[in-house]
């Protein structure tokens, strides 16, 4: 069972310090230095209370994650409403709204989480059912992202989908057979669809689409990584926007 009121590690514990989440701050009692230092100051300035502790305890807390000594208490991941997604989306010129398709690899969600950040993306939709949420290691993975870019988490996607059409988004889907991804027209309002890690975007999903788009590829292997694939067409509508 994964613990989702830590977060640990120097960046993901200062960031959540940061954006004032933090409820009580485990430091590990041996550790010094510089680092500690400029938390022990956050801290202090947000009142958050610190507790110095054995790494040992450190260690159980965080399920033998790395902790590098910083482990805090936060209080429950804050998810946007979908509404507050499509509001922003209303006030970009080109917005581009992703949404994940049943993810369950955390590392994947964090990941997304950095690129989606880097290249401006105005919000995350993800399934509040059979898909991975924000815990401590997507928070982690995520090095701070966390914190700058929107995540609703919906009941389902096909009404979601449905609301972003009647806003005026167009749907995109990534499968095998579709628009090369360097050809793809990324002007207006898009929502784009990252499917599950082995199963891709699911069949009643794919109904909906508008457009598939596919990355050109030219190996043997016939598929990347989610984070990957997501990354790639992120920068695609990143680069067409300069």
């Amino acid at each position: 069972m994964e613990n989702n009121d830590i977060v640990y590690g120097y960046h993901a514990v200062t960031e959540s310090l940061q954006a004032n989440t933090g409820n009580k701050l485990y430091l590990q009692d041996d550790l010094r230095g510089k680092n500690v230092d400029k938390i022990k100051a956050l801290a202090a300035e947000k009142k958050v209370s610190i507790s110095w502790t054995p790494k040992k305890t450190l260690n159980e807390m965080t399920e033998g994650g790395v902790h590098q000594g910083f482990v805090l208490r936060v209080s429950e991941f804050a998810y946007a409403d979908f509404s507050a997604i499509l509001a922003k989306a209303e006030q970009e010129d080109n917005p581009l709204i992703l949404i994940l398709d049943g993810l369950t690899d955390p590392h994947n969600l964090g990941s997304i989480l950095r690129t989606a950040d880097a290249t401006n993306v105005t919000g995350i939709i993800i399934p509040k059912h059979r898909a991975v949420g924000v815990t401590p290691v997507v928070a982690k993975t995520s090095t701070g992202a966390i914190e700058h870019v929107p995540i609703a988490r919906v009941t389902n996607l096909s009404q979601t989908l449905d609301k972003l059409k009647k806003a005026g988004f167009w749907v995109f889907g990534t499968d095998m057979n579709g628009t090369p991804s360097n050809k793809w027209n990324t002007a207006g309002k898009l929502a784009l669809i990252i499917g599950n890690e082995g199963k891709g975007v699911s069949q009643n999903i794919k109904k909906q689409v508008d457009e598939m788009i596919t990355i050109p590829m030219n190996g043997h292997v016939q598929s990347l990584n989610a984070s990957v694939a997501a990354a790639i067409l992120m920068y695609e509508v990143f680069r067409n926007r300069l």
